[in-house]
């Protein structure tokens, strides 16, 4: 060692003190294990057993009653939340069935059911929610309250000795409110709703087969209803092409955005359109789209 050390140039004294460290460094190093090894383990005595079990209960007791006190204080709330009253499922809204007891989301299902056109015609029908448990149905079956509806055929009376089938009127589809196509055998609020909304977008209905372009109205719908109503063709709301502007087609179905503005461009650069036949002439017009217009247009 001493020749390995050698090749630092330590002085013989310099060589004897770095030994020296070297040995206290050595016996510091071996205190601990040696004083653990010789120092018996602690021994624990009963009453400190004792003491670590009654802590270790508390501590359970403590989890034990914060989460009972948890669990009914959401039922508490769960309680408070509800309020029950007599409803009609068919006429309430989202706040109501919340107060009832069901979640924003769940009532919100319900209402989209009936925006679909669906309609609870007796109690048992809220067993077809599945939003709607059968302990939350218990609940609530005896505040429902259905409202008859009134009748969607309107009959006219005869005398008693007369054998004649009762009518039906027909409800013409361009001057109707909703009140009145309300009165259409198959078709609801929602539905007499959505027929208003979609005549005044294309400027009335030209004929009856245009209901299923109506939101949720399907052909089967359609064949239902079909024979109880009629179209007024004098009613239509006409656009003269040769004066309209992007404004005035923009909310028109049967033509989009880009379609407009050939439309407009090539009046500007061409001069007014003088018929139907004059629309062939922007490129960006097919013949379907052209046909679907036609009625609607004036020159």
């Amino acid at each position: 060692m001493k020749k390995w050390l050698g090749i630092f140039g330590f002085s013989r004294q310099e060589f004897n003190g770095l030994l020296v460290l070297i040995c206290l460094i050595g016996v510091i190093m071996l205190v601990p294990p040696v004083y653990r090894f010789m120092k018996p383990d602690p021994q624990i005595t009963v009453a400190e057993k004792r003491a670590l079990l009654k802590l270790a209960m508390r501590e359970r007791d403590k989890k034990i009653y914060v989460q009972r006190h948890k669990r009914i204080a959401g039922q508490n709330w769960q309680k408070e939340k509800t309020d029950l009253f007599i409803f009609d499922p068919n006429t309430i809204g989202q706040a109501e069935w919340v107060r009832l007891g069901l979640s924003s989301k769940q009532a919100r299902a319900i209402l989209n059911y009936r925006a679909k056109g669906g309609r609870f015609k007796q109690t048992e029908d809220l067993k077809k929610m599945y939003t709607i448990s059968g302990q939350m149905f218990e609940r609530l079956a005896p505040y429902v309250r259905i409202a008859d509806k009134t009748p969607d055929i309107v009959f006219k009376p005869y005398p008693k000795t007369s054998y004649r089938k009762a009518e039906m009127e027909l409800v013409e589809l361009n001057g109707a409110d909703t009140t009145e196509l309300d009165k259409i055998k198959g078709i609801g609020r929602v539905f007499a709703n959505r027929i208003v909304k979609y005549r005044e977008r294309i400027g009335g209905f030209c004929k009856k087969e245009q209901l299923m372009e109506v939101f949720g109205l399907d052909s089967v719908k359609y064949n239902e209803i079909k024979g109880q109503v009629a179209v007024d063709l004098l009613q239509l709301k006409k656009i003269n092409i040769n004066r309209a502007e992007f404004n005035d087609l923009k909310n028109h179905p049967y033509i989009r955005y880009k379609q407009i503005n050939a439309l407009i461009q090539y009046r500007k650069q061409h001069g007014n359109y003088s018929n139907i036949a004059d629309l062939y002439k922007v490129a960006i017009l097919n013949q379907e789209t052209i046909d679907r217009l036609a009625p609607y247009l004036e020159f």
